[in-house]
């Protein structure tokens, strides 16, 4: 029988802080496998999002850490996430969209007073046009957060709270305790 592997403590408290964390109802997190080439010690989350039973956003959130630091991350952790949601086109065409989608992920820690440094990433909005056999609605967009950072101690949980709602901003899901109201039909709309 193998020995358990030890995981250095700032690790092991990291991903504790990230186990801790209870989301919303409408975000499904589950364990994954991490990528193990990115640095010695790697922990992941993926995400789905649902509002009235379908699926409207994915996520991804990864926990790095190198006990040896690394320059460009200023530190020994590093957390990794890309967040993806089907948009409505209008909204996909907005030029606005990846200034609006970025301040979800500074808003989103700010409000969690989740401490952070080396904060970068990229916001891609895109839109598909579909033809042929492909079904499906004729348009569609897209947005894609991918974005990294740097806590600036192990305890993560708050971390993982901002995360989930970066997560619930991208799938335009209401604050909590806001019911969102249904949609009107034009007169006469059967």
């Amino acid at each position: 029988m193998a020995s358990p592997i030890v995981q250095p403590e700032t690790f092991a408290r990291a991903v504790a802080g990230l186990r801790s964390a209870e989301p919303r109802e409408e975000i499904l997190l589950e364990e994954v496998g991490a990528p193990q080439r990115l640095a010695p010690y790697a922990f992941a989350l993926s995400a789905t999002v649902r509002r009235d039973g379908e699926e409207v956003a994915t996520g991804r959130l990864i926990l790095l850490h190198d006990p040896a630091g690394h320059e460009a991350w200023q530190g020994t952790l590093r957390l990794v996430t890309f967040v993806t949601a089907e948009l409505e086109i209008d909204l996909a065409a907005d030029p606005l969209l990846p200034g609006v989608g970025w301040t979800w992920l500074t808003d989103a820690l700010q409000a969690r007073e989740a401490a952070y440094r080396a904060l970068g990433g990229t916001v891609t909005q895109t839109m598909s046009t579909r033809f042929g056999d492909l079904a499906g609605p004729p348009a569609a967009g897209d947005i894609e957060i991918r974005a990294s950072w740097t806590p600036t101690d192990d305890d993560l949980r708050a971390h993982l709270l901002a995360w989930c709602t970066l997560l619930a901003s991208t799938a335009g899901l209401p604050p909590p305790g806001v019911t969102a109201l249904p949609q009107s039909r034009p007169a006469g709309a059967a």
